[in-house]
């Protein structure tokens, strides 16, 4: 059975629309997502650094669109890893772990695996919107498109915008 290692931030969790929504809240300034294009996290969000050592900045996340109902279906055919960078932000851990349990009760303990860096994860697939953690893997690439990374085309890794094209390519 095929292994999947499955980012969080980004991909599970909607941290772009946290940020948009504390960054509200604190300035009174609304940011467009389409404006933040190519700009790097804390680039776009210059409030970002304290917003991710705010309580409940991870547990409080929207979920991403399909990706509940589409990540219960990949663990039926592969062997899920959930395998998210937790121990910069100190509160992030626990946040993450309860976020999980709450929202995808079908990933047990055994599934989570909180890290520093990504550098040490084998799999036979990797989804993951940051580069950094993609271009060292070994395995099949697939990088979830957030504006981050969404001006960047020169590199190897098989772009995906939503959970439906990642539903088309795993499990079709």
């Amino acid at each position: 059975m095929e292994t999947i290692s499955v980012d969080m931030d980004g991909v599970l969790a909607d941290v772009y629309s946290q940020f948009i929504k504390m960054h509200a809240a604190e300035s009174g300034e609304t940011l467009i997502l389409e404006n933040l294009e190519g700009l790097a996290e804390f680039e776009a969000f210059k409030h970002g650094p304290k917003h991710v050592r705010t309580d409940d900045f991870f547990r409080t996340a929207s979920v991403m669109a399909k990706s509940q109902e589409i990540l219960k279906k990949l663990n039926e055919r592969y062997k899920v890893f959930i395998v998210s960078s937790a121990t910069e932000f100190p509160k992030s851990l626990t946040e993450k772990q309860s976020w999980l349990n709450e929202h995808f009760p079908f990933i047990t303990w055994q599934q989570m695996v909180f890290c520093g860096s990504k550098e040490i994860i084998k799999a036979d697939i990797m989804i993951d919107d940051h580069f950094k953690n993609l271009d060292h893997f070994d395995g099949r690439t697939i990088l979830f498109t957030q504006p981050h990374n969404k001006l960047n085309h020169n590199h190897k890794h098989q772009r995906v915008d939503s959970w439906e094209e990642i539903e088309k390519l795993l499990l079709s």
